[in-house]
C-alpha cells in the first residue's frame, strides 16, 4: 500500500460508511465543543478575574473523568455502542443549553459554570471510550495508522476553527452566541449520529460490570507498553498543559490579538506535523517515538512559558503542539493494532483517563502554582519538568522503549482476530 506524500490517506473515509458518518459528527461536535471550551475560561475570567478559579474548573472535572471514564470503558464493551453515544451528545447538547441560558442573565452564576463542566465532564467519559472502540470496528487493522492521521487531522482543524472563532465571538458577541451556536452542533452532529447502524453488545462481555472493570485493569497492568503510553501522557498534561492560562498570558504582551494568536499555536503545530506526517510509516518502535515527541512537548511548552515575545510564544506552542500530534498518531495506531477487541472499550476507558484527566489536573496545577509563585514559572516549570519525567518512564516501563510493531505478538493477535471479523463491517 502506497502512502501519499504528506501522509494524509483517505482511505478509512472511502472503505466505511460507518466511519465516515462517526468522523464528520465529530468533527461538526468537535468544532462547537472547542468554541465552547476557550469560551467557558474566558468567561470564568470576566466574572471573577482569577487564574486559581479558572484552575479550578479542572478540580471540578476531576471526579468524573477518573469515576465515569473506566465505566464508561466497561460499557463500551457489554451495551450498545451506538446508543450510548447518542444519549451523552444528548445530554452535552442540554448542557450547552444551561450555558446559554446562564451567560443570557444579567448577572450569570460562578457555580454554574462548575456544574456544567462536572456534567460535561461526565457525560464525554462515558462517551468517548464508545467512540474510540468504534473506530477500532469501523476501521480495517492495516488502516489503523492512516485512521489516526485523520483523526489528527479533525482535531487540529476544530482546535484551529473553533477557539479562534469562539474567542472572537465571546469578545464581540458576547459568551452567549458561542453556547448558542455550540447547540447548533450538536443538534448537527446528533443527525449524523442516528444514522449509524446498531452496534451490538459483545457475546464474550463479563456477566458483571466490576469483573469487566477488574478484568480490563489486569489486562492493562499486564501490558507495561501500553501502560507506559498512558503514564508519559498523563505526566505530559499534568505539568505541561497550558491552553486555561492563555487568557493570562495574552494580558502580558499588550495586543487585541494576541489570545488568539496563543490559540491558534497548539493545533497549528499539531495540523502542520500532521500533513508531512508519512514519515511515520516507516517508524515501527511506537514506544520510542512516544517518548520522544512527549520530550519536545515539553520543551516547546517551556519556551512558551519563558518567552515574553508573542511569536516565540507562538512558536514555542507550535512546537508543542506538533509533537503532541506525533505522539498522538503513534499512540492511537499502537492502542487500535495491539488491544485486543474484545478488551478495546475498557481500555479506551484508561485512555480516557489519561488524555482527559491530564489536561483537568494540568489546569488546575497550573492555576495553582501560578496564584503561589509566577505565571511565567508556572508555565516554564512544568515544560522542563514534563521533559525530565519523561526518562525516569522510560527507565521504569522498558517494555514502551522496546515495541516494535513488526514482531510484536499482540499486534500479530489482533492481526489475526479482525482478519477473521472484518468482512461485512463497512
Amino acid at each position: 500500500m502506497t502512502t501519499p506524500r504528506l501522509g494524509v490517506d483517505l482511505a478509512p473515509l472511502r472503505a466505511s460508511k460507518q466511519y465516515r458518518r462517526l468522523y464528520f459528527a465529530g468533527l461538526i461536535t468537535a468544532l462547537g465543543s472547542q468554541a465552547t471550551y476557550v469560551t467557558v475560561p474566558y468567561q470564568l475570567k470576566q466574572l471573577t478575574n482569577s487564574p486559581l478559579a479558572v484552575g479550578a474548573l479542572g478540580l471540578v472535572e476531576l471526579v468524573p473523568l477518573i469515576l465515569l471514564g473506566l465505566y464508561g470503558g466497561v460499557l463500551a464493551d457489554r451495551v450498545n455502542r451506538r446508543g450510548l453515544i447518542i444519549s451523552m451528545e444528548l445530554v452535552l447538547m442540554l448542557s450547552t443549553v444551561v450555558l446559554v441560558v446562564n451567560a443570557s442573565l444579567t448577572h450569570p452564576e460562578v457555580w454554574v459554570l462548575y456544574l456544567d463542566a462536572f456534567v460535561v465532564a461526565g457525560a464525554s467519559s462515558l462517551q468517548r471510550p464508545s467512540i474510540e472502540a468504534l473506530n477500532q470496528t469501523f476501521v480495517s487493522h492495516q488502516l489503523q495508522r492512516s485512521a489516526a492521521v485523520l483523526a489528527n487531522i479533525r482535531y487540529s482543524t476544530a482546535s484551529i476553527i473553533g477557539p479562534s472563532l469562539g474567542g472572537l465571538a465571546a469578545v464581540a458577541l458576547g459568551p452567549a452566541s458561542v453556547y448558542v451556536a455550540n447547540v447548533v452542533t450538536f443538534s448537527l452532529s446528533l443527525m449524523m449520529l442516528v444514522s449509524l447502524g446498531a452496534t451490538t453488545s459483545r457475546r464474550d462481555a463479563p456477566v458483571s460490570d466490576l469483573v469487566a472493570l477488574r478484568s480490563g485493569l489486569h489486562y492493562a497492568r499486564s501490558r507495561p507498553d501500553i501502560l507506559g503510553t498512558y503514564v508519559i501522557d498523563l505526566l505530559a498534561m499534568v505539568l505541561a498543559f497550558p491552553v486555561v492560562m492563555l487568557p493570562f498570558v495574552a494580558d502580558q504582551f499588550h495586543r487585541t490579538y494576541a489570545l488568539s494568536v496563543l490559540y491558534l499555536g497548539l493545533p497549528s503545530g499539531a495540523l502542520v506535523a500532521t500533513l508531512v506526517s508519512s514519515w511515520t510509516h516507516r517508524v515501527h518502535h511506537y514506544g520510542r517515538a512516544v517518548v520522544a515527541s512527549a520530550a519536545i512537548w515539553g520543551l516547546g511548552i517551556a519556551l512558551f512559558g519563558f518567552t515574553r515575545v508573542l511569536w516565540v510564544a507562538f512558536i514555542g506552542l507550535a512546537i508543542g503542539g506538533g509533537a503532541d500530534a506525533v505522539s498522538g498518531i503513534f499512540r492511537t495506531t499502537m492502542w487500535n493494532a495491539s488491544i485486543a477487541p474484545a478488551m478495546r472499550g475498557r481500555m479506551a476507558g484508561v485512555e480516557m483517563i489519561s488524555y482527559s484527566l491530564g489536561p483537568t489536573a494540568g489546569q488546575f496545577r497550573a492555576g495553582v502554582m501560578a496564584a503561589w509563585t509566577t505565571l511565567r514559572f508556572s508555565l516554564t516549570f512544568g515544560g522542563l519538568a514534563c521533559t525530565g519525567s519523561i526518562g525516569a518512564v522510560t527507565a521504569a516501563l522498558p517494555g514502551l522503549w522496546r515495541f516494535d510493531a513488526r514482531t510484536d505478538p499482540h499486534v500479530q493477535e489482533v492481526r489475526e482476530l479482525r482478519a477473521r471479523d472484518e468482512l461485512g463491517l463497512t
